[in-house]
């Protein structure tokens, strides 16, 4: 979702202009190497990093699998990373760009797998179900919140997108890491603090002895992370956990803190990034939910909520993300929901003077 822009909101700062090319690493921290891989999607690329552990190095996020995500490591570990192994990986959560070659790693150097135990288990579990043709359950689901026909035949005739597509196998093992724990990584501190909504135990790390954060996709600066439902779990509530996340992460963040993110550029100014997330999310609910005085399907809503045309290439992100803000204003009793003829689900806000 396009983050809010109204005025008032004092810019973010970044201590860097551009990120480092492909191939190369740039030193954002002493001991912290950041680089970045290709994603073969609109945003196109994932940041990761390196921290120093001497004869050795800790990585945060590994990006997708594929020819080129490894070649390109071949040369950052032959080049930047001086030929030292690679001794424990640590994943901030369970999407492809982030665990995609951690399987890999492990095979490799024999490392260590840290993540949280809902991400480690939704990586393998997801890992494990390869898929010739959407299930039927998938194809219920998507008729049932409305996807335009012609894409709904469509891929119903594809193979969908595999998580195994892009994800190494995994090894079965990992170390769990968990709210409130502190990991000694690249010899410094950090404590482990759990976010929700756009994945779920999604791993940030916080250095507050050198304001340093490790963000992954939970804090991020120019864009706002996707927040989805999907078939596996159709009612369930992903806003909610987002902004539960931004509201208990105010009372830790500091202007001052350098936030290493997942995507974009690191930043500062985190305590007024956690309001402009939550606001963000807070203003698209105050207008879906006036703009259901009427009975819409979930893709009818998507001007509304996105403000830019959306591409059969970015439908799917953006049919998730409108079913999670419905379902938000469904379970706060704000709005609806019926099924039509069709078996759609048609949502719709109570007119006014009429009881909720």
């Amino acid at each position: 979702m396009p983050d809010d822009t109204r005025p008032g909101f004092a810019p973010l700062q970044s201590p860097v202009e551009s990120p480092p090319a492909q191939g190369t690493a740039l030193e954002i921290a002493p001991g912290i190497l950041w680089m970045r891989l290709p994603l073969p999607m609109a945003l196109d690329h994932v940041n990761v990093y390196a921290l120093d552990e001497g004869d050795s190095w800790t990585l945060i996020d590994t990006g997708i699998a594929s020819r080129r995500s490894r070649a390109l490591w071949a040369d950052l570990l032959a080049g930047p990373l001086g030929g030292k192994p690679i001794a424990r990986v640590l994943v901030t959560h369970h999407h492809p760009d982030h665990v995609g070659l951690a399987g890999w790693f492990m095979e490799q150097f024999g490392c260590e797998l840290l993540m949280t135990r809902t991400a480690w288990l939704m990586a393998r579990m997801l890992q494990l179900d390869e898929q010739n043709r959407p299930a039927p359950e998938t194809l219920a689901f998507w008729h049932r919140n409305g996807m335009d026909p012609h894409l709904l035949e469509q891929r119903k005739a594809e193979r969908p997108f595999n998580f195994a597509d892009t994800v190494a196998p995994l090894p079965l093992g990992f170390t769990r890491i968990a709210e409130g724990d502190v990991l000694t990584l690249g010899e410094r501190s950090w404590t482990v603090r759990i976010g929700n909504g756009h994945a779920p135990e999604h791993a940030t790390l916080w250095c507050e002895e050198d304001g340093l954060v490790l963000g992954g996709d939970q804090l991020l600066a120019t864009i706002s992370p996707n927040l989805g439902v999907y078939v596996t779990e159709p009612d369930a509530d992903p806003v909610s956990d987002w902004l539960e996340s931004c509201e208990r992460f105010k009372a830790f963040a500091r202007e001052d803190h350098l936030v290493l993110p997942g995507h974009k550029l690191p930043f500062t100014g985190l305590p007024m990034r956690l309001r402009q997330l939550a606001d963000n999310h807070h203003s698209a609910l105050q207008r879906l939910e006036a703009f259901l005085s009427e009975p819409r399907r979930a893709p009818e809503t998507f001007p509304l909520l996105f403000k830019r045309t959306i591409s059969d290439q970015t439908y799917g992100l953006a049919f998730v993300e409108a079913v999670a803000h419905l379902n938000h204003l469904h379970k706060a009793g704000r709005i609806s929901r019926r099924a039509d003829e069709n078996g759609v689900w048609l949502w719709q806000a109570p007119q006014s003077g009429a009881p909720k």
